[in-house]
């Protein structure tokens, strides 16, 4: 092996354990990957900042502001109503419905998107049919991943597309998936309604809705806010009046959050960090205060309250959040991005690991898919709707920022997809002026296509395309390959793709690999090709799906980890109900690569 071929082998094999590991976050991993590539020459300038203009660059940027664009809109939201209406009651038809809906919309737009759509009218159903969300988001997160695998859309998809283009062949169109993605997701419905159900946990079932706030009281009771909220009176003398709440330091000395004052009669609704505290005050804190504490500062503990006249009423209401995959939070602590002087509302809970957190939350590093229960005003819950880095887990039809655009917004959407399947243009170009059309026209605001483009993942898919470069210039693919190929000179085709399948799911599973697992492989997938004879873009076509075969845990896909928090699912959940369904459709795919790629 070659000196060059060598030192990338390093390369991939730390960069594959760093964002296989998690200890950096990964868009750092990939633009070190590209630092290190450009110093150590194994790829020109040119080649190391070619993955930011590339096509699949331009196309995932593209198709999240077309995305962002009918959801600002009310497209997205008409679509979840439609769902509502179509599901009905019984629970094999709402498993039905929801896969179904998940992999349509999949199918024209991307994952994150598709789930950021459904997800709140989800949840609405499983409020009105008193099934728990365990029973169906995980149904809807597999739909939406077996939809990805039926067109172009999918991030591993646009990569290999991508792939093939710079090497020299015809990159996939937009249908070129579907022969196979239509079987894969009818497979995945049939196995969810008759095997997966069986297997799906019951966790949290819903309560009798009584009247309009009940499904928020439900929250309540899910997250147990019940049972840590205190009324704590401020007498005369106590060492905590005079004091702003953050100077008094509530959550440290008192382990209490103060989210109301009854003051002269009137109640003060989510005060912020600067509010004195002053003798006679009332205070309704969360959390678990200890009886010596109090006393050392002077404070009198009341009667535990009940708190639905308190945190629900005309000016307050509370409702639950979870952090998006691309998130910019992540990582951070509540306390370091001044959550509550930010957005003026108050984290009531943290919900992570199936279990809610009271205290010493606010110092936490957030991850993706945890979930906050919030409490504020419905004007300031409007606000956080619009940032990109929470999904709200609740309908709010006012939340329509353009809805006036709706129909335009349609129409551009069904240009953009019309020329794409024509394949009259590149698809970069054709998503690219789709975007632009629908800023153009007011159906959203730069702005706000800027907040709908997940960076992370355009900094870790252009960081790593050299890395994919290097793999082939450096002659390390053909090398491997050539290895392979001297122990196994007399292996069938099939058990070569089957192996590159297998070996492609694991890789994706074991580092969240919808970007990373494609320009790793991809490289060596053509080197396959060319040493075997085997029709480069079946070999591609095979690493794109593999890709998507992230079922059997939570770290596999991102909308995986959106629904863990809300469907309260641990590991072994997603291993229960998606390994089987792995090894149905593994085999599924060998056929459809057999029947309609020659294998």
């Amino acid at each position: 092996m070659s000196t060059q071929a060598l030192i990338t082998l390093v390369i991939t094999i730390v960069s594959t354990i760093l964002l296989a590991g998690g200890w950096l976050r990964p868009d750092l991993v990939a633009l070190l990957t590209l630092g290190i590539l450009g110093v150590s020459r194994l790829v020109s300038p040119d080649q190391a900042l070619a993955g930011f203009s590339g096509s699949a660059v331009i196309t995932i940027l593209a198709i999240s502001v077309i995305a962002a664009g009918l959801h600002q809109t009310g497209i997205s939201y008409s679509l979840g109503q439609l769902m509502k209406k179509l599901a009905g009651s019984n629970e094999n038809r709402l498993i039905l419905v929801v896969m179904l809906s998940g992999a349509i919309l999949s199918m024209v737009m991307n994952n994150i998107a598709a789930m950021s759509v459904l997800l709140p009218a989800a949840m609405s159903l499983s409020r009105l049919t008193r099934i728990p969300p365990s029973r169906m988001l995980m149904p809807l997160a597999f739909g939406v991943i077996a939809g990805g695998m039926a067109t172009l859309f999918t991030t591993s998809n646009i990569i290999t597309s991508s792939a093939l283009k710079d090497a020299g062949f015809s990159p996939f169109g937009l249908l070129d998936f579907l022969p196979i993605g239509v079987p894969v997701i009818l497979i995945a419905v049939l196995f969810m309604r008759f095997i997966g159900k069986r297997l799906l946990p019951e966790r949290f079932p819903a309560g009798k809705v009584e009247h309009f706030h009940q499904k928020r009281e439900e929250l309540m009771n899910v997250y147990h806010i019940n049972s840590s909220l205190w009324e704590v009176a401020v007498p005369h003398g106590s060492g905590m009046a005079g004091l702003s709440i953050r100077d008094g330091a509530w959550r440290t000395r008192i382990r209490v959050n103060v989210i109301g004052i009854t003051r002269n009669g009137s109640f003060i609704s989510s005060p912020t960090p600067d509010v004195i505290i002053r003798e006679g005050d009332i205070l309704l804190t969360q959390g678990e205060p200890a009886l010596p504490v109090l006393e050392y500062y002077g404070l009198k503990l009341l009667e535990e309250k009940p708190i639905t006249g308190e945190l629900i009423n005309g000016e307050s209401t509370i409702a639950e959040i979870a952090l998006a995959p691309h998130s910019n939070i992540v990582g951070k602590t509540l306390r370091e991005i001044h959550f509550r002087e930010k957005y003026n509302l108050t984290v009531l809970a943290l919900w992570r690991a199936g279990k809610p957190i009271h205290i010493g939350f606010a110092g936490k590093p957030l991850r993706v898919g945890d979930g906050l229960l919030v409490r504020g005003s419905t004007k300031n819950l409007r606000i956080l709707n619009q940032e990109h880095d929470f999904i709200f887990l609740e309908e709010d039809p006012d939340a329509i920022v353009h809805p006036k655009k709706a129909r335009l917004a349609g129409l551009i959407g069904l240009a953009t997809l019309f020329v794409g399947i024509a394949g009259w243009y590149p698809i970069a170009l054709v998503a690219l002026c789709g975007a632009a059309a629908m800023i153009l026209t007011g159906c959203l605001n730069m702005d706000e296509a800027y907040a709908s483009i997940d960076w992370k993942a355009i900094f870790l898919i252009a960081g790593l395309w050299p890395l994919s470069t290097a793999i082939n210039s450096s002659g390390l693919s053909s090398q491997l390959i050539q290895s392979l190929l001297l122990f196994s000179s007399k292996v069938e085709p099939i058990i070569l793709v089957s192996a590159l399948l297998f070996v492609t799911m694991l890789l994706t599973n074991i580092m969240a690999g919808q970007a990373a697992a494609p320009i790793i492989l991809a490289p060596i997938g053509l080197a396959i090709a060319k040493s075997t004879g085997l029709d480069a873009r079946m070999v591609l076509m095979t690493i794109a799906l593999g890709c998507s075969l992230a079922f059997p845990t939570p770290i596999g896909h991102p909308v995986n980890i959106i629904v863990m928090g809300s469907g309260g699912y641990s590991y072994k959940d997603y291993m229960k109900v998606g390994l089987p369904l792995t090894v149905c459709l593994f085999f599924v795919i060998l056929f459809g690569l057999h029947l309609f790629w020659g294998l």
